[in-house]
């Protein structure tokens, strides 16, 4: 093991706060720029999986320095500067590192272990960018010089590879914990490694269902979920790290729970709702009991059980009126209105809608959860849209439809996927076949990036609505092309 940089004769100093990053970060929230950098990644080739927390730990000081891969996307957001001049620290200070000229690449042979073809070099060494003054990492810094490597092979391997696979469950300190709990044999206590890769898994599978849907993923997240499980019964060393290992874990329960719910699999989906649920409450965790009681009333909603969406998503608001982000309590109006939509009570939805504008309109807050990066605009109007689809009032839902394709970023491939079967289907259940046909095709020519028996499920409705009307312009194309269309397993 490698000996810590880091002597009893260094007193420990609060980390300095990177007011310079604040300041270029602007009027955006943690989770606004957190998507402008993953987009800046995607436009240069990087893979980073930044997030609000990320940006919050940047701006606190606790990362002093970022790595390489970092490095490139920061210095590509703003042409001309230095990291010096973003507020970050020279990297031959961090940790009492061997300094490298600023042209020579990080040193990582192809052959490493925890090398992954196609990944960028330089991105394995996540620990240089701690503060080794921050009393966390005083607590922590000989764990992380012991299992650094293997929380980087879980960082960028857990999933990988072309559209939705993922890698094997065995990589990683999530994997070893697998492993030792299906071998009977104990798993050791947990540190800030593990539960560090068991965050960025959670991160992994939102940015991936992200652009490819969760029929590809979720088939393959059921391990990882069993060794997060496995690292809570093993217990971690400070209390600071059980909390996030509890959180991380029930996040991870949520989004193996959506990946289900997605694919179709709604009985799967509310066992591991329930199972955060479960977590949330044994720790007194209000922001994961939300998220549960949200993804919760999402599923009642699809599942055909409307009152018990509205139950589920009032006891989200309940739960998320302390925490301070009008963003939350906006979709989790919305969540509300789909249940009232169901009921078919009218007038209660429009009062849900009404609120989640209201809440909407307050803008972004440092308190809005880092999962609710998908929740914009466009999203809005997408919900909007199918509380109308369900009152039967198609001209309103496809207007709202339209408006929802038209403000989704980019990088959702499979929200603009969904947005537009939408909108085909309201199209075609009012009366306007072709336009419907047209959309239609192009979410045909989008299900080859994304995976998701949701949107396939729609599109098919929208195939039968549509027969009676197959000498209307498009009809007839529309359809033979859906009718060959793979389908997922």
């Amino acid at each position: 093991m490698a000996s810590s940089t880091v002597t009893s004769s260094q007193p420990p100093t609060p980390p300095r706060p990177n007011l310079v990053f604040r300041q270029l970060r602007g009027q955006r929230s943690p989770a606004e720029f957190a998507a402008a950098v993953r987009r800046a990644a995607r436009e240069i080739g990087e893979g980073v999986s930044c997030d609000a927390r990320y940006v919050g730990r940047v701006e606190a000081g606790e990362i002093r320095c970022p790595n390489y891969a970092y490095e490139r996307v920061f210095l590509h957001m703003f042409p001309g500067r230095t990291l010096a001049d973003l507020g970050f620290a020279p990297r031959s200070s961090v940790r009492g590192r061997r300094g490298r000229a600023a042209e020579d690449p990080p040193p990582v042979p192809a052959t490493h272990p925890a090398y992954v073809a196609g990944e960028t070099q330089g991105i394995r060494e996540p620990y240089e960018t701690q503060n080794p003054h921050h009393p966390h990492d005083l607590h922590q810094i000989h764990e992380h010089h012991e299992i650094h490597e293997e929380s980087d092979v879980l960082r960028r391997a857990f999933m990988t590879g072309g559209g939705a696979t993922v890698a094997a469950a065995s990589l990683g300190p999530l994997g070893l914990a697998h492993e030792a709990a299906a071998a009977g044999r104990p798993v050791r206590r947990v540190g800030t490694g593990e539960t560090g890769a068991l965050e960025e898994a959670v991160r992994r599978i939102r940015l991936l269902d992200d652009r490819h849907g969760a029929d590809g993923l979720y088939r393959r997240a059921a391990a990882p979920l069993r060794a997060a499980y496995a690292l809570l019964d093993a217990g971690a060393t400070r209390q600071a790290t059980s909390d996030r290992l509890h959180s991380g874990a029930g996040e991870l329960a949520i989004s193996v729970g959506w990946l289900a719910h997605d694919s179709g699999r709604f009985d799967d989906a509310r066992s591991h709702y329930a199972e955060a649920l479960a977590t949330a409450r044994m720790t007194g965790d209000d922001a994961l009991e939300a998220h549960a009681f949200c993804n919760t009333a999402f599923l009642a909603r699809d599942a055909g059980r409307p009152r018990e969406a509205v139950r589920a998503a009032q006891a989200a608001q309940r739960v998320a009126r302390p925490l301070g982000s009008p963003r939350l309590m906006s979709l989790l109006a919305l969540r509300e209105a789909g249940g009232w939509a169901g009921l078919a009570d009218r007038a209660a939805c429009e009062q849900a809608l009404a609120r989640a504008h209201a809440f909407f309109e307050r803008g972004p807050s440092e308190a809005d959860p880092e999962w609710m990066s998908f929740y914009g605009e466009a999203e809005l109007e997408a919900l909007e849209a199918q509380c109308w689809s369900t009152l039967g009032d198609w001209q309103r839902a496809a207007r709202h439809a339209r408006r929802a394709v038209h403000l989704q970023d980019p990088h959702f491939t499979r929200n603009i996927a969904l947005y537009t079967a939408e909108l085909a289907d309201d199209l075609a259940r009012g009366g306007r076949p072709d336009e419907s046909a047209a959309a239609g095709m192009r979410v045909l020519d989008l299900l080859g990036e994304v995976q998701s028996s949701r949107i396939q499920s729609m599109l098919a409705g929208t195939a039968r609505v549509l027969r009676p009307h197959r000498r209307a312009s498009g009809v007839s194309g529309f359809l033979e092309r859906h009718a060959s269309s793979p389908r997922t397993a």
